[in-house]
């Protein structure tokens, strides 16, 4: 890191330009005499006694009053990074009961300068996911986040995982499997992009990740216009050229599903197990004048089109949907926002067709 990058981070901690400077200077030349220090500064040999005083209050320096003439020196940066840590962690509780969480509307943006930050920020969303994830990131990141892919898994959650090489070496995909839902490679690197239940997003250059010199951004973004275009992106752009490596088996039903995509999944699996579905699907009917349907259906699943998972039976990489059949007659049903579907479901809940005659449905 450059003398810029380290003062605009002291600066956050309240230094002033001269106290950076000054400390800089005995941070480079160790123990030192105020006159030795104010030379390097640059800035008056009093205002060297006036600032070692608070430096050494906010525990950065240490000074020797006794030896003649006064000695200033560094403290270990160990120590100050320590103590700056533990001084947040013990602000931490005072802060959370102060907060007053409120709702947030409109477009949600920030800009994210560092590696660090992009890692704690795709820990959080995926952290917050309750339905699907799509995530396309270098594999030699994968590492810092597994565990939290790991816990998304385990609640449930639907995640398409993407990994880009960055260098020769070949993964075990098959030590993977635990980490996503399905997971596919790329021979090259992939910009890392999250998209978190239609809502939340992340997009950063695969340099901000792979390269301590980058001087690229990333952005998080929740706002549900644009978050689907992300994934939309993530499915028609990257995902069906990529390799295919591991997919895991399928859920145990009946289940529910509040996404569709993650239905969709699931139907696709059993079907290629030769299991028969049936769907009892929540929503509402696509045309308005297609008073004759109700808001449950309820039907055996006749048909999948998807290309989340290979074979792909899709036209279009982004089409998802299945097809019931309710009494003889035959429905398309489409997730949040079908148009070319009969139905619009909210929820999905699946079981074993021979479960369902057995109890008479």
């Amino acid at each position: 890191m450059d003398t810029d990058g380290i003062a605009d981070r002291l600066d956050r901690f309240g230094l002033s330009g001269k106290e950076i400077d000054t400390y800089l200077a005995i941070l480079d030349r160790g123990a030192s005499k105020a006159s030795t220090i104010a030379d390097a500064a640059d800035v008056s040999k009093r205002y060297v006694y006036s600032i070692s005083e608070e430096l050494e209050d906010r525990g950065f320096v240490e000074v020797d009053d006794h030896a003649v003439p006064t000695v200033i020196r560094p403290v270990d940066p160990e120590t100050v990074v320590d103590r700056l840590t533990k001084s947040v962690e013990e602000i931490e509780p005072e802060l959370r009961e102060r907060y007053t969480a409120t709702e947030r509307s409109g477009e949600q943006f920030e800009v994210v300068k560092s590696r660090q930050t992009v890692i704690k920020r795709l820990e959080e969303l995926l952290a917050r996911a309750e339905t699907e994830v799509t995530l396309s990131l270098p594999i030699d990141v994968l590492p810092q986040i597994r565990s939290t892919l790991e816990e998304t898994v385990d609640r449930g959650v639907l995640v398409l995982l993407l990994l880009g090489a960055t260098g020769d070496d070949e993964q075990d995909i098959a030590s993977l499997a635990d980490a996503a839902s399905t997971v596919r490679t790329w021979d090259a690197l992939v910009p890392t992009m999250l998209t978190v239940d239609r809502q939340h997003g992340l997009l950063a250059p695969s340099q901000l990740l792979t390269s301590s010199t980058s001087d690229t951004r990333a952005i998080t973004l929740s706002q549900d216009q644009l978050v689907p275009v992300l994934a939309g992106s993530f499915l028609a752009n990257y995902w069906p050229t990529a390799e295919e490596r591991y997919v895991t088996t399928p859920q145990d039903l009946p289940q529910t599903y509040d996404g569709f995509r993650n239905a969709v999944f699931q139907i696709a699996l059993h079907r290629a197990t030769e299991t028969n579905l049936e769907a009892t699907v929540t929503g509402a009917p696509v045309a308005d004048e297609d008073d004759a349907l109700p808001s449950t259906l309820s039907g055996a699943i006749v048909d999948v089109r998807q290309s989340l998972v290979r074979p792909v039976t899709s036209s279009l990489p982004i089409e998802n949907s299945f097809t019931i059949d309710v009494d003889g007659a035959q429905y398309v049903v489409g997730g949040t926002g079908a148009f070319l579907e009969d139905f619009e479901a909210d929820s999905v809940t699946l079981r074993p067709l021979a479960d369902a005659e057995a109890t008479g449905e």
